[in-house]
C-alpha cells in the first residue's frame, strides 16, 4: 500500500461519504429525535453496513452480486422500499398537545435502520468495486486489500458520527426539538423522494 493510493481512497470515499443522501436524513433524523445516543448508534451500523460491502468488494465477491441482475435488483427494489417506508413514518408524524418532540425512537431501531439503509444500497457495492478496481492489481497484497477496505468503514463511520455530534449539540438541538415534528415530515418527505429517484432509476436500468 503505497502512501498516494491511500491518499487516493481517502479522498474518494470523503466525497461519497459526505454526499446528500437518505443516509444523511436518516443520521439527522435519529439524532434529533432520539439525541446523540441514537445518532452515533445510527452512524456505527450505517458503518458496519458498508464496512460490509467495502470488504466483500476488496476480496471480489460483490462482483457475484453486481453480475446477478436478479440479486441486484432484488436489493435494488428492497431498499427502495426501506426508504418509502421510513419515508412515510416519516410524514405520518403527529405533534402532541404541548408541541413537544414525538416519543425518540429506540436505539434498537437506530441500529437497524442505520445498517439496513446502507445494506439495502446495492449501489454501494458499484461504488467500490468501480473504486478498487483501479487501485487494487494482482500484487497487491491482503494486508493492503483489508487496509483500503478497513478505510473506507473508518472514513464512513466518522463523518456520521459528526454529524451525529454536531445535530446533537444542546446549544441548539432544543430549538430544533421544538420543530421536530416538521422535521420528521420533511425528512419522510426527502425519503419518499429519493425512493421514487431510485424507482426511476431502477424502471430505466440505470
Amino acid at each position: 500500500m503505497t502512501y498516494a493510493t491511500w491518499l487516493t481512497i481517502v479522498t474518494i470515499c470523503v466525497l461519497g461519504a459526505m454526499s446528500p443522501g437518505p443516509s444523511l436524513a436518516l443520521v439527522m433524523k435519529q439524532t434529533m429525535a432520539g439525541g446523540r445516543r441514537n445518532g452515533v448508534i445510527t452512524a456505527l451500523s450505517h458503518g458496519l453496513g458498508v464496512g460490509i460491502y467495502a470488504f466483500l468488494s476488496i476480496l471480489g465477491l460483490a462482483a457475484v452480486i453486481t453480475a446477478s441482475p436478479t440479486a441486484f435488483a432484488i436489493l435494488q427494489w428492497g431498499g427502495a422500499g426501506y426508504l418509502a417506508w421510513l419515508g412515510v413514518k416519516g410524514l405520518m408524524s403527529k405533534a402532541n398537545n404541548n408541541e413537544e418532540m414525538p416519543p425518540a425512537p429506540t436505539t434498537k431501531s437506530a441500529a437497524r435502520d442505520g445498517f439496513l439503509i446502507a445494506f439495502l444500497n446495492p449501489k454501494i457495492a458499484v461504488f467500490f468495486l468501480a473504486l478498487f478496481s483501479q487501485v487494487v492489481g494482482t500484487d497487491t497484497s491482503l494486508l493492503a486489500k483489508f487496509g483500503y477496505a478497513a478505510t473506507a468503514l473508518a472514513i464512513d463511520t466518522g463523518w456520521y458520527l459528526m454529524v451525529a455530534w454536531l445535530f446533537s449539540n444542546p446549544r441548539w438541538l432544543e430549538a430544533l426539538k421544538q420543530r421536530a415534528v416538521w422535521f420528521e415530515r420533511i425528512f419522510g418527505a426527502v425519503l419518499v423522494g429519493l425512493a421514487g429517484r431510485l424507482v426511476v432509476g431502477i424502471v430505466n436500468g440505470r
